[in-house]
């Protein structure tokens, strides 16, 4: 079961989300305000965050950064300002989505499920040749053994896997690994993290059959595409 944390202080709004959440198989885990999310990070073991902007104590952006130091999942803004400026400030501090209330519930799990599938929290094994990828336990296997991957190289790995048809520009790969293990990624750590997942994951670096070059485009997933 997938485990969400609401950081949510109106009650009526934590009530009807956590009845909608759970109805839809989640585990849901209730702060109401920036002390209390910052006490309950401790534990852990989330796998998205669902955070509001205003709190009675502080303020939801520095719950979100918090989060992201803390572990590596999605995390969505729900709140009642749809202010440029503060949808800017928040995918600036890693925010995934940004939800403006009042919010369709159908939605809004439809963009949990987008969010856990781009984290590879979403469960089921992504095979790619003799590449297993079994995203609830966030393991990686070739040929039965298992491949130790940073957190970065597995979202890279990931990103290729969830997008088996579709040739990648490097900046689109940016984009997908902005800020994904605490760490800012330019175009020439990219280079480096290509480089270090082809030795980790290729039967010959030199000649990769998994992680294929589209000369003047970026990359593309190879080998018969994931399953």
């Amino acid at each position: 079961m997938k485990r969400i944390f609401l950081v949510e202080d109106d009650p009526d709004i934590a009530r009807n989300l956590s009845r909608l959440l759970g109805a839809e198989g989640y585990a849901v885990t209730r702060a109401a305000g920036q002390g209390e999310a910052m006490a309950r990070l401790e534990g852990g073991g989330f796998d998205l965050a669902l955070v509001d902007i205003s709190l009675p104590d502080g303020n939801g952006f520095t719950v979100c950064t918090a989060i992201k130091q803390a572990m590596d999942i999605p995390v969505l803004f729900l709140t009642a300002s749809g202010e440029e400026a503060s949808v800017v400030t928040g995918l600036t501090m890693g925010a995934d989505d940004y939800i403006v209330k009042p919010f369709r519930p159908r939605e809004l799990v439809a963009r949990i499920q987008a969010a856990l599938r781009k984290y590879g929290r979403a469960g089921g094994v992504l095979r790619v040749g003799a590449l297993q990828v079994d995203t609830a336990g966030g393991t990686v296997t070739r040929d039965g053994q298992e491949v130790f991957l940073s957190a970065l190289e597995y979202r890279l790995l990931l990103v290729f896997a969830n997008n088996p048809r579709t040739v990648l520009t490097r900046e689109r790969l940016l984009g997908e690994l902005w800020d994904a293990a605490g760490e800012f990624v330019n175009d020439n750590t990219l280079t480096v993290y290509i480089k270090r997942l082809r030795e980790k994951i290729e039967p010959d670096p030199a000649a990769p059959r998994y992680i294929l070059t589209v000369r003047g485009l970026g990359y593309r997933l190879g080998d018969g595409h994931a399953e």
